[in-house]
């Protein structure tokens, strides 16, 4: 029989939602100039990556600003999978050439986490570590109000456009945790697909694991009203999944099931990435309300204890596990795993994935049989053990997960250390 939560004494009857302003398609990068005239800046720092910034579009973004009287400049230090020390190194950078108006975010989840984290810094007190989630921070909520920050998706997978959310790694504990606060939601999401005609298939794959587990996870977590209820200054941007989250988590998978191979496998297909673009919009909405669980929790250490691992496509300066390729590696065994906490839901959610799979005599395997055939199909390593670990590694991705516990607690079901233990070890090898 299924672990079931507790019932709570006072259960919730309230969910939040919220959502930046958004605009998307072909071109939408091109108007940003003027967007950022609407909120009265004259200076903005366009920030980025090496990687992106060679592609030349950060540039494009600031040249046109200065037609609206902005001036701009790029910063192309943000670090792919960034780091405490390296936005540490945003900030210092960000402070000593400011003051700034706004930010404009033009990347990936790194960059955009990145400006995130600069704004946040820039416009209240204290250090990083204090904003950091507990336990490994200090959860400080942000006592001014930030600046605007338009985020330009170069990527299509980590929805950053549109969370409360920055991830990185806190480099002398070996963990990947990360802040969470409403107010660091991009003001603006412009969603331009024909930035990421450019995304190799390694990253596309990659990136793409992380939206289709964004609304798994979503759709799958804990309903809002099995919750304690909270007192207003409680309530925080995950409240468990919901009806407008599902609405979202929903789209988004529907998108997944059209366009995900299509958009690794043939990258100039521009209906394909348009689909993923919007998808990974619709599932960071779904994800950065309800929230998201094991596979999260679990990509954190798998990401921030990587000794020798270089993903294909990926810079190869230093090791690294991608965010999405660290998600995806235990998805298949954690929704086995929390299965029989909400069965009609992840019997639904496959549904959506792949509509017409063949169902499995076992109900619990049907999920994981269709995220497995996905990984092997894009060419996402088999297992944890393909990135490098072994199983003499478990107690230390399990301490890792555990604190987590901001995304464990959004699971459907009570989650122990010898439940992910277990997790860990079937998840060495998928197929």
């Amino acid at each position: 029989m299924a672990a079931s939560l507790p019932a709570p004494a006072n259960p919730e009857a309230i969910f939040t939602y919220g959502a930046p302003l958004l605009k998307f398609g072909p071109g939408a990068a091109e108007e940003i100039g003027f967007d950022l005239a609407q909120y009265g800046a004259r200076r903005a720092l366009v920030v980025t990556d090496p990687g992106v910034a060679a592609t030349g579009a950060p540039q494009r973004v600031a040249d046109q600003m200065a037609a609206f009287g902005i001036e701009a400049a790029v910063f192309d230090g943000a670090h792919v999978e960034p780091t405490d020390a390296s936005m540490e190194a945003a900030v210092a950078h960000a402070r000593e050439s400011g003051p700034w108006d706004a930010f404009v975010a033009v990347g990936g989840g790194s960059s955009i986490d990145t400006a995130k984290a600069v704004n946040l810094m820039l416009t209240n007190p204290g250090e990083l570590m204090d904003y950091i989630n507990a336990p490994v921070g200090r959860a400080a909520v942000p006592v001014n109000p930030l600046k605007p920050l338009i985020a330009v998706p170069t990527t299509t997978g980590t929805g950053a456009e549109s969370t409360t959310v920055c991830v990185l790694d806190v480099l002398a504990l070996r963990v990947k945790t990360g802040i969470s606060h409403a107010r660091l939601r991009p003001t603006l999401a412009v969603i331009d697909p024909r930035l990421t005609l450019s995304q190799p298939a390694g990253v596309t794959a990659s990136a793409g694991m992380d939206i289709l587990c964004h609304a798994l996870e979503s759709y799958t977590a804990r309903w809002y009203t099995t919750y304690e209820h909270k007192t207003p200054q409680q309530r925080v941007p995950y409240c468990g999944s919901n009806p407008i989250s599902d609405m979202w988590s929903e789209k988004a998978m529907r998108l997944l099931a059209t366009s995900f191979r299509t958009a690794v496998k043939h990258g100039d297909d521009e209906q394909a990435r348009a689909d993923m673009a919007i998808a990974a919009t619709f599932a960071g909405m779904g994800f950065g309300n309800a929230g998201v669980h094991i596979p999260h929790a679990n990509a954190y250490p798998i990401a921030g204890r990587v000794r020798e691992f270089h993903p294909k496509d990926y810079p190869a300066h230093e090791p690294m596990v991608p965010h999405g390729m660290s998600v995806a590696l235990t998805a298949p065994e954690a929704f086995r795993f929390t299965f029989d906490a909400a069965p009609e839901r992840h019997l639904q959610a496959t549904q959506f994935l792949a509509p017409g799979a063949d169902r499995p005599s076992r109900d619990a395997e049907f999920l994981p049989s269709v995220l497995v055939a996905l990984m092997r199909d894009i060419d996402i390593p088999n297992g944890v053990a393909a990135v490098g670990y072994t199983h003499g590694d478990i107690p230390d991705l399990v301490e890792g997960t555990m604190k987590q516990q901001r995304l464990l607690a959004t699971c459907p079901k009570p989650v122990t250390e010898d439940d992910i233990a277990g997790i860990f070890a079937r998840s060495m090898e998928l197929w």
